[in-house]
């Protein structure tokens, strides 16, 4: 394995800002098959893939040592040090956040400098790209995989390999174009990103069963072979934009849940209650069948935000 620092600056106090690349490559000098990079923590509160990176470092020393590289892998496991050293969305001091600065239309800044290096870097040294991100304080998610429309057709096959349990096609929106994921995927470098468990919190069970996809996409792709047998994943559930039932609070209030993230459910299925200031309880039920695969967690809800997300048998209409 060869570490190297891609970007590096001096800070008022505090050793300096730096982002590490770790790279695993074949023991020949021959052009790597294909390469693939791994990225994590462009949230600092999102700890889950910088995990995951940890365990799959592990698990790549091994087969490094082992010869079973065909083509090369770079994992960048903390794209924003200073907001995970402070446990923080945004980069401290500045309050930006750097999954917002990528593309053109940024104003110069320490932090779009940090941002456009580690693009630059991921375009030189990337056939394919996973960008790891948890869901914010508030939602629970199922570990998935989101795919803008307009990459559908590229991303679909490669996301069907990293053992998530659905794959969700939405529409594009103005908000992604300043994202990696969409930069990258615009520069013809395909970037799945992947979405799981919430931020500040490890979920062992959701984090191994995206190692394992991880895993298999490496074998799958020809990056490594160990010459091993395969290990299973589970085909994900395809979602298309309308078979997606979003259930937003009609009221302020304490949203206490009845169901868990991953449940099969059926028309009518209590999901929760909303607790009302005036304490008028409003039981939530799922206005269709499907799969539960965001739940809201944190129980403080105001009116319009977001209690759940259900993957439908057919396409919904509220």
């Amino acid at each position: 394995m060869l570490s190297q620092c891609i970007f590096s600056v001096k800070t008022p106090v505090g050793p300096p800002v730096e982002i590490i690349r770790h790279t695993f490559s074949p023991s020949q000098s021959a052009k790597p098959a294909k390469r693939v990079s791994l990225v994590a923590g462009l949230h600092g509160d999102e700890l889950e893939g910088l995990y995951i990176c940890h365990r799959l470092m592990e698990t790549l020393k091994n087969l490094e040592e082992q010869n079973a590289f065909k083509g090369e892998v770079h994992i960048y496991p903390a794209v924003n040090p200073q907001a995970l050293e402070t446990g923080t969305r945004l980069w401290p001091f500045f309050s930006i956040d750097i999954n917002r600065t990528f593309g053109e239309k940024n104003m110069p800044s320490l932090v779009t400098e940090a941002s456009q290096t580690l693009l630059e870097d991921l375009k030189f040294n990337s056939d394919l790209v996973v960008d790891f991100h948890a869901s914010n304080l508030h939602l629970m998610e199922l570990p998935q995989i989101r795919i803008i429309k307009d990459f559908e057709k590229k991303l679909v096959p490669l996301a069907k390999l990293c053992n998530v349990d659905l794959v969700w096609v939405h529409p594009h929106a103005e908000i992604f174009e300043s994202t990696l994921g969409y930069n990258l995927n615009r520069a013809k470098i395909p970037t799945l990103v992947i979405e799981s468990g919430i931020c500040l919190r490890i979920h062992k069970n959701y984090c191994e069963q995206i190692i394992l996809g991880i895993l298999n996409l490496l074998r799958q792709t020809g990056v490594i072979d160990s010459g091993e047998p395969l290990a299973e994943v589970t085909p994900p559930r395809l979602v298309q934009p309308d078979y997606v039932a979003m259930i937003q609070a009609r009221n302020a209030g304490l949203f206490v849940k009845q169901a868990e993230v991953g449940q099969m459910l059926k028309e009518g299925d209590k999901i929760g209650d909303l607790i009302g200031p005036d304490q008028v309880r409003e039981e939530i039920r799922s206005p269709c069948s499907g799969l539960l695969f965001t739940l809201r967690e944190h129980p403080l809800t105001g009116k319009g935000a977001p209690l759940a997300r259900i993957a439908t048998e057919k396409p919904f209409k509220p």
